[in-house]
Protein backbone atom coordinates (compact mmCIF):
# COMPACT_ATOMS: atom_id res chain seq x y z
CA UNK A 1 0.00 0.00 0.00
CA UNK A 2 1.33 3.36 -0.98
CA UNK A 3 1.38 6.23 2.02
CA UNK A 4 0.41 9.13 0.55
CA UNK A 5 0.06 12.64 2.53
CA UNK A 6 -3.62 13.71 2.91
CA UNK A 7 -4.23 17.09 1.82
CA UNK A 8 -7.87 19.04 1.05
CA UNK A 9 -9.27 18.36 -2.32
CA UNK A 10 -7.07 15.36 -2.43
CA UNK A 11 -10.05 13.15 -2.56
CA UNK A 12 -11.69 15.21 -5.51
CA UNK A 13 -10.12 14.60 -8.12
CA UNK A 14 -11.28 16.75 -11.27
CA UNK A 15 -11.73 14.75 -14.25
CA UNK A 16 -10.99 17.16 -17.33
CA UNK A 17 -9.43 17.24 -21.04
CA UNK A 18 -6.04 18.40 -19.62
CA UNK A 19 -6.32 15.33 -16.65
CA UNK A 20 -6.95 12.67 -19.86
CA UNK A 21 -4.13 14.58 -22.06
CA UNK A 22 -1.75 14.35 -18.94
CA UNK A 23 -2.25 10.69 -17.93
CA UNK A 24 -2.27 9.37 -21.88
CA UNK A 25 0.97 11.40 -22.39
CA UNK A 26 2.24 9.32 -19.41
CA UNK A 27 1.83 5.97 -20.86
CA UNK A 28 2.91 7.08 -23.93
CA UNK A 29 6.37 8.11 -22.39
CA UNK A 30 6.04 5.10 -20.40
CA UNK A 31 5.91 2.88 -23.64
CA UNK A 32 8.85 5.04 -25.28
CA UNK A 33 11.08 4.01 -22.08
CA UNK A 34 10.07 0.41 -22.04
CA UNK A 35 11.44 0.00 -25.64
CA UNK A 36 14.43 1.89 -24.68
CA UNK A 37 14.86 -0.39 -21.39
CA UNK A 38 14.51 -3.56 -23.66
CA UNK A 39 17.07 -2.74 -26.29
CA UNK A 40 19.64 -1.07 -23.25
CA UNK A 41 23.23 -2.44 -23.30
CA UNK A 42 25.12 0.39 -20.73
CA UNK A 43 23.20 0.38 -17.30
CA UNK A 44 24.15 4.77 -17.09
CA UNK A 45 23.02 6.25 -19.71
CA UNK A 46 19.65 3.68 -19.45
CA UNK A 47 19.51 5.04 -16.14
CA UNK A 48 19.71 8.79 -17.17
CA UNK A 49 17.42 8.33 -19.74
CA UNK A 50 14.77 6.77 -16.92
CA UNK A 51 15.35 9.93 -15.32
CA UNK A 52 15.05 12.11 -18.43
CA UNK A 53 11.58 10.56 -19.47
CA UNK A 54 10.44 9.81 -16.29
CA UNK A 55 10.79 13.96 -15.11
CA UNK A 56 8.96 14.50 -18.30
CA UNK A 57 6.15 12.58 -17.96
CA UNK A 58 5.64 13.96 -14.56
CA UNK A 59 5.82 17.43 -15.59
CA UNK A 60 8.57 18.34 -13.33
CA UNK A 61 12.12 19.47 -13.79
CA UNK A 62 13.65 16.95 -10.73
CA UNK A 63 14.18 13.25 -11.06
CA UNK A 64 16.71 11.12 -9.35
CA UNK A 65 17.79 7.48 -9.37
CA UNK A 66 19.18 6.42 -6.01
CA UNK A 67 21.28 3.27 -5.98
CA UNK A 68 21.12 1.43 -3.20
CA UNK A 69 24.71 0.87 -1.80
CA UNK A 70 24.65 -2.39 0.76
CA UNK A 71 27.85 -2.30 2.26
CA UNK A 72 27.46 1.17 3.14
CA UNK A 73 24.19 1.34 3.90
CA UNK A 74 23.72 4.64 1.92
CA UNK A 75 21.44 5.70 -1.12
CA UNK A 76 23.58 7.00 -3.93
CA UNK A 77 21.98 9.62 -6.68
CA UNK A 78 23.46 7.66 -9.37
CA UNK A 79 21.50 9.35 -12.26
CA UNK A 80 19.15 12.33 -12.23
CA UNK A 81 18.17 15.78 -14.28
CA UNK A 82 17.79 19.45 -12.78
CA UNK A 83 20.22 18.78 -10.00
CA UNK A 84 23.18 21.24 -9.85
CA UNK A 85 26.92 20.47 -10.13
CA UNK A 86 28.25 17.88 -8.11
CA UNK A 87 25.08 15.99 -6.83
CA UNK A 88 24.34 13.28 -9.51
CA UNK A 89 27.25 10.66 -8.93
CA UNK A 90 28.75 11.78 -5.68
CA UNK A 91 25.55 12.86 -3.00
CA UNK A 92 24.27 10.08 -1.05
CA UNK A 93 21.50 10.12 1.14
CA UNK A 94 20.98 7.92 4.51
CA UNK A 95 18.48 4.62 4.72
CA UNK A 96 16.77 5.30 7.58
CA UNK A 97 12.90 5.45 7.49
CA UNK A 98 13.58 9.29 8.43
CA UNK A 99 13.50 10.57 4.22
CA UNK A 100 11.02 9.61 1.93
CA UNK A 101 14.01 7.68 0.16
CA UNK A 102 14.32 5.52 3.15
CA UNK A 103 11.23 4.56 3.46
CA UNK A 104 10.39 3.52 -0.11
CA UNK A 105 13.63 1.65 0.20
CA UNK A 106 12.83 -0.41 3.74
CA UNK A 107 9.11 -0.84 2.90
CA UNK A 108 8.86 -1.71 -0.62
CA UNK A 109 5.72 1.41 -0.48
CA UNK A 110 5.43 3.93 -3.13
CA UNK A 111 5.82 7.45 -0.74
CA UNK A 112 3.81 10.27 -1.85
CA UNK A 113 4.81 14.02 0.33
CA UNK A 114 2.88 16.71 -1.34
CA UNK A 115 4.14 19.21 1.20
CA UNK A 116 7.48 18.62 2.62
CA UNK A 117 7.97 21.87 4.38
CA UNK A 118 5.35 20.55 6.66
CA UNK A 119 6.19 16.94 7.02
CA UNK A 120 6.53 15.54 10.44
CA UNK A 121 7.03 11.93 8.98
CA UNK A 122 10.01 12.92 7.02
CA UNK A 123 12.82 15.18 7.01
CA UNK A 124 14.02 16.56 3.91
CA UNK A 125 17.94 16.29 2.51
CA UNK A 126 20.07 19.20 2.63
CA UNK A 127 20.79 18.95 -1.04
CA UNK A 128 17.23 18.93 -1.75
CA UNK A 129 16.36 21.56 0.12
CA UNK A 130 19.24 24.02 -1.61
CA UNK A 131 17.39 22.90 -4.81
CA UNK A 132 13.57 24.35 -2.73
CA UNK A 133 12.01 21.20 -3.40
CA UNK A 134 8.60 20.99 -1.57
CA UNK A 135 6.95 18.27 -3.23
CA UNK A 136 8.30 14.04 -3.64
CA UNK A 137 7.00 10.72 -4.56
CA UNK A 138 8.85 7.99 -3.89
CA UNK A 139 9.10 4.07 -5.36
CA UNK A 140 11.15 1.11 -5.19
CA UNK A 141 13.23 -0.38 -7.97
CA UNK A 142 13.92 -4.33 -7.49
CA UNK A 143 16.26 -6.48 -9.54
CA UNK A 144 16.33 -10.44 -9.48
CA UNK A 145 14.17 -10.30 -6.16
CA UNK A 146 16.81 -7.61 -3.94
CA UNK A 147 16.37 -4.12 -3.66
CA UNK A 148 18.07 -1.65 -6.02
CA UNK A 149 17.58 1.48 -5.45
CA UNK A 150 14.73 4.17 -5.49
CA UNK A 151 13.22 5.94 -8.29
CA UNK A 152 12.25 9.88 -7.36
CA UNK A 153 10.64 12.31 -8.67
CA UNK A 154 10.77 16.07 -7.36
CA UNK A 155 8.90 19.56 -7.50
CA UNK A 156 9.30 22.98 -6.22
CA UNK A 157 6.66 24.26 -7.40
CA UNK A 158 2.68 23.86 -5.56
CA UNK A 159 0.65 21.57 -6.64
CA UNK A 160 0.06 17.63 -5.73
CA UNK A 161 1.26 14.12 -6.82
CA UNK A 162 -1.74 11.43 -6.78
CA UNK A 163 -1.89 8.02 -6.68
CA UNK A 164 -2.07 7.76 -10.33
CA UNK A 165 1.48 9.20 -10.60
CA UNK A 166 2.78 6.59 -8.22
CA UNK A 167 1.23 4.08 -10.39
CA UNK A 168 3.19 5.53 -13.28
CA UNK A 169 6.28 5.57 -11.64
CA UNK A 170 5.81 2.16 -10.37
CA UNK A 171 5.67 1.57 -14.47
CA UNK A 172 9.30 2.87 -14.65
CA UNK A 173 10.44 0.70 -12.14
CA UNK A 174 9.41 -1.77 -13.17
CA UNK A 175 10.83 -1.62 -16.28
CA UNK A 176 14.12 -0.68 -14.77
CA UNK A 177 14.15 -3.72 -12.86
CA UNK A 178 13.68 -6.02 -16.02
CA UNK A 179 16.13 -4.20 -17.40
CA UNK A 180 19.03 -4.75 -15.07
CA UNK A 181 18.00 -8.25 -14.56
CA UNK A 182 18.60 -8.99 -18.52
CA UNK A 183 21.66 -6.52 -18.56
CA UNK A 184 23.30 -8.80 -15.26
CA UNK A 185 21.77 -12.27 -17.24
CA UNK A 186 23.64 -11.08 -20.39
CA UNK A 187 27.19 -9.80 -18.41
CA UNK A 188 27.06 -13.21 -16.53
CA UNK A 189 26.46 -14.65 -19.68
CA UNK A 190 29.47 -13.11 -21.66
CA UNK A 191 31.64 -14.10 -18.76
CA UNK A 192 30.79 -17.68 -19.07
CA UNK A 193 31.41 -17.26 -22.96
CA UNK A 194 34.31 -15.89 -22.35
CA UNK A 195 35.52 -18.24 -20.12
CA UNK A 196 34.91 -21.18 -22.23
CA UNK A 197 36.82 -19.57 -25.11
CA UNK A 198 39.73 -18.92 -22.94
CA UNK A 199 39.32 -22.91 -22.40
CA UNK A 200 38.86 -23.98 -25.71
CA UNK A 201 42.09 -21.67 -26.60
CA UNK A 202 44.18 -23.18 -24.41
CA UNK A 203 43.39 -27.09 -24.56
CA UNK A 204 44.48 -26.19 -27.94
CA UNK A 205 47.31 -24.77 -27.32
CA UNK A 206 48.04 -27.68 -25.15
CA UNK A 207 47.41 -29.86 -27.88
CA UNK A 208 49.56 -28.21 -30.50
CA UNK A 209 52.24 -28.20 -27.68
CA UNK A 210 52.03 -32.05 -27.07
CA UNK A 211 51.90 -32.99 -30.95
CA UNK A 212 55.05 -30.78 -31.34
CA UNK A 213 56.16 -32.86 -28.56
CA UNK A 214 55.58 -36.37 -30.50
CA UNK A 215 56.92 -34.46 -33.52
CA UNK A 216 60.19 -34.01 -32.02
CA UNK A 217 60.35 -37.81 -31.17
CA UNK A 218 59.51 -39.12 -34.43
CA UNK A 219 62.41 -36.65 -35.34
CA UNK A 220 64.88 -38.42 -32.88
CA UNK A 221 63.41 -41.57 -33.97
CA UNK A 222 64.69 -40.97 -37.75
CA UNK A 223 68.07 -39.93 -36.34
CA UNK A 224 68.31 -43.10 -35.10
CA UNK A 225 67.17 -45.57 -37.57
CA UNK A 226 69.15 -46.37 -41.61
CA UNK A 227 66.33 -47.94 -42.73
CA UNK A 228 64.56 -45.85 -46.45
CA UNK A 229 61.73 -47.57 -45.62
CA UNK A 230 61.23 -46.51 -42.03
CA UNK A 231 62.71 -43.26 -42.66
CA UNK A 232 59.93 -42.64 -45.18
CA UNK A 233 57.15 -43.45 -42.90
CA UNK A 234 58.69 -41.99 -39.76
CA UNK A 235 58.41 -38.64 -41.92
CA UNK A 236 55.07 -39.12 -43.44
CA UNK A 237 53.87 -39.63 -39.75
CA UNK A 238 55.50 -36.22 -38.57
CA UNK A 239 54.08 -34.57 -41.62
CA UNK A 240 50.59 -35.73 -40.47
CA UNK A 241 51.40 -34.63 -36.65
CA UNK A 242 52.50 -31.08 -37.85
CA UNK A 243 49.18 -30.51 -40.11
CA UNK A 244 46.86 -31.17 -37.38
CA UNK A 245 49.53 -29.07 -34.77
CA UNK A 246 49.28 -26.26 -37.29
CA UNK A 247 45.54 -26.25 -37.03
CA UNK A 248 45.17 -26.07 -33.48
CA UNK A 249 48.10 -23.47 -33.73
CA UNK A 250 45.58 -21.39 -35.88
CA UNK A 251 42.50 -22.26 -33.44
CA UNK A 252 43.81 -20.73 -29.78
CA UNK A 253 45.87 -17.78 -31.75
CA UNK A 254 42.03 -17.13 -33.77
CA UNK A 255 39.51 -14.50 -32.88
CA UNK A 256 36.90 -16.87 -33.61
CA UNK A 257 37.04 -19.87 -31.20
CA UNK A 258 36.49 -22.89 -33.01
CA UNK A 259 37.37 -21.23 -36.58
CA UNK A 260 40.35 -22.14 -38.77
CA UNK A 261 41.30 -19.45 -41.98
CA UNK A 262 41.88 -22.31 -44.17
CA UNK A 263 44.04 -19.75 -46.25
CA UNK A 264 46.60 -19.50 -43.33
CA UNK A 265 46.41 -23.13 -42.38
CA UNK A 266 47.20 -24.47 -46.62
CA UNK A 267 50.33 -22.17 -46.62
CA UNK A 268 51.70 -22.68 -43.25
CA UNK A 269 51.16 -27.05 -44.42
CA UNK A 270 52.82 -26.34 -47.99
CA UNK A 271 55.64 -24.12 -46.44
CA UNK A 272 56.47 -26.98 -44.04
CA UNK A 273 56.26 -29.29 -46.67
CA UNK A 274 58.35 -27.15 -48.60
CA UNK A 275 61.20 -26.60 -46.21
CA UNK A 276 61.54 -30.57 -46.25
CA UNK A 277 62.02 -30.53 -50.01
CA UNK A 278 64.27 -27.69 -50.78
CA UNK A 279 64.46 -28.64 -54.74
CA UNK A 280 60.32 -28.22 -55.13
CA UNK A 281 58.75 -24.69 -55.00
CA UNK A 282 55.10 -24.57 -53.79
CA UNK A 283 52.29 -22.13 -55.00
CA UNK A 284 49.85 -21.41 -53.30
CA UNK A 285 46.15 -19.20 -54.45
CA UNK A 286 43.72 -20.15 -52.06
CA UNK A 287 40.31 -17.73 -50.77
CA UNK A 288 39.98 -16.57 -47.31
CA UNK A 289 37.79 -19.12 -45.91
CA UNK A 290 37.02 -19.60 -42.16
CA UNK A 291 36.25 -23.15 -41.41
CA UNK A 292 35.32 -24.60 -38.18
CA UNK A 293 38.13 -27.12 -36.59
CA UNK A 294 36.08 -30.29 -37.34
CA UNK A 295 36.22 -29.33 -41.01
CA UNK A 296 39.67 -28.16 -41.00
CA UNK A 297 41.36 -30.99 -39.58
CA UNK A 298 40.68 -33.23 -42.52
CA UNK A 299 41.17 -30.65 -45.11
CA UNK A 300 44.52 -30.06 -43.96
CA UNK A 301 45.17 -33.67 -43.89
CA UNK A 302 43.98 -34.22 -47.22
CA UNK A 303 45.94 -30.95 -48.38
CA UNK A 304 49.56 -32.86 -46.58
CA UNK A 305 48.97 -36.27 -48.27
CA UNK A 306 48.46 -34.99 -51.68
CA UNK A 307 51.30 -32.46 -51.68
CA UNK A 308 53.51 -35.14 -50.15
CA UNK A 309 52.36 -37.37 -53.04
CA UNK A 310 53.58 -34.79 -55.37
CA UNK A 311 56.54 -34.04 -53.86
CA UNK A 312 57.31 -37.89 -53.66
CA UNK A 313 56.27 -38.93 -57.09
CA UNK A 314 55.71 -36.03 -59.58
CA UNK A 315 59.46 -34.95 -60.35
CA UNK A 316 61.91 -37.18 -58.66
CA UNK A 317 65.37 -35.76 -57.32
CA UNK A 318 65.29 -32.73 -59.23
CA UNK A 319 62.14 -31.25 -57.94
CA UNK A 320 59.54 -28.95 -59.41
CA UNK A 321 56.62 -26.41 -59.32
CA UNK A 322 53.83 -27.88 -57.56
CA UNK A 323 50.44 -25.08 -57.40
CA UNK A 324 48.21 -25.47 -54.92
CA UNK A 325 44.39 -24.60 -55.13
CA UNK A 326 41.31 -24.21 -52.40
CA UNK A 327 38.59 -22.26 -53.64
CA UNK A 328 34.67 -21.40 -52.53
CA UNK A 329 32.54 -21.11 -55.46
CA UNK A 330 28.99 -22.52 -56.34
CA UNK A 331 28.46 -23.77 -53.12
CA UNK A 332 31.52 -25.90 -52.77
CA UNK A 333 34.85 -26.05 -51.77
CA UNK A 334 37.71 -27.11 -54.22
CA UNK A 335 40.89 -28.11 -53.56
CA UNK A 336 43.31 -29.09 -56.28
CA UNK A 337 47.71 -30.00 -56.39
CA UNK A 338 48.86 -29.91 -59.76
CA UNK A 339 52.35 -31.12 -60.85
CA UNK A 340 53.59 -30.86 -64.34
CA UNK A 341 56.11 -33.98 -63.83
CA UNK A 342 55.55 -37.19 -64.73
CA UNK A 343 52.12 -37.76 -65.12
CA UNK A 344 50.09 -40.82 -63.40
CA UNK A 345 51.19 -44.52 -63.65
CA UNK A 346 49.69 -46.34 -66.61
CA UNK A 347 45.84 -47.99 -65.65
CA UNK A 348 46.03 -45.83 -62.38
CA UNK A 349 43.92 -47.17 -60.26
CA UNK A 350 42.63 -45.48 -57.37
CA UNK A 351 40.85 -48.56 -55.67
CA UNK A 352 43.89 -50.69 -56.56
CA UNK A 353 46.21 -47.55 -55.02
CA UNK A 354 44.85 -47.82 -51.69
CA UNK A 355 45.03 -51.33 -50.81
CA UNK A 356 48.91 -50.73 -51.24
CA UNK A 357 49.62 -47.00 -50.22
CA UNK A 358 48.52 -45.66 -46.72
CA UNK A 359 48.66 -42.38 -48.33
CA UNK A 360 46.16 -43.41 -50.91
CA UNK A 361 43.81 -44.94 -48.08
CA UNK A 362 43.79 -41.78 -46.02
CA UNK A 363 43.23 -39.86 -48.96
CA UNK A 364 39.90 -41.82 -49.56
CA UNK A 365 39.08 -42.04 -45.81
CA UNK A 366 39.73 -38.22 -45.34
CA UNK A 367 37.26 -37.90 -48.75
CA UNK A 368 34.63 -39.80 -47.68
CA UNK A 369 34.45 -37.96 -43.72
CA UNK A 370 34.32 -34.65 -45.55
CA UNK A 371 31.52 -36.19 -47.69
CA UNK A 372 33.52 -35.34 -50.43
CA UNK A 373 35.40 -36.66 -54.31
CA UNK A 374 38.71 -37.25 -54.87
CA UNK A 375 39.71 -37.13 -58.79
CA UNK A 376 43.42 -38.02 -60.11
CA UNK A 377 43.66 -36.72 -63.70
CA UNK A 378 46.25 -36.14 -66.52
CA UNK A 379 47.21 -32.32 -66.42
CA UNK A 380 49.32 -32.81 -69.42
CA UNK A 381 52.20 -32.74 -68.37
CA UNK A 382 52.06 -33.88 -65.08
CA UNK A 383 48.88 -34.78 -62.14
CA UNK A 384 46.07 -32.90 -60.85
CA UNK A 385 44.29 -34.24 -57.69
CA UNK A 386 41.17 -32.73 -56.87
CA UNK A 387 39.05 -32.66 -53.94
CA UNK A 388 35.23 -31.63 -54.16
CA UNK A 389 32.90 -31.06 -51.23
CA UNK A 390 29.96 -28.87 -50.53
CA UNK A 391 30.60 -26.28 -48.54
CA UNK A 392 29.12 -27.38 -45.49
CA UNK A 393 28.88 -22.87 -44.53
CA UNK A 394 25.60 -22.77 -46.92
Amino acid sequence: MAVVEQAQGDDQEIASAGQLHYRLRQQSVLAAFGIEALRARDLDPMLQRATELCAEGMRSSFCKFLEYKADQDTLLVRAGVGWGPGVVGSTEMRTDMGSPAGFALQTGQGVISNHLEQEERFRTPQFMADHRIRRAINVLVEASGQRYGVLEVDSPDEGRFEEADLAFMQGFANLIGVAIERQEAERRLAEAVEHQQLLTREASHRVKNSLALVSAMLNLQQQEDDDPRVLRMLNDAQARIAAIAQTHDRLWRSERVGMVSLDDLACGIAEHLAEQSEKHRVHCDIDAIEMNADIAIPIGLMLTELLTNAIKYAYGEEGGVIDIGLHARDGQIILSVRDKGKGLPANFDMKVASRHSLGMRMITSLARQLRGEVRFEDAAPGTCATLTMADPRD
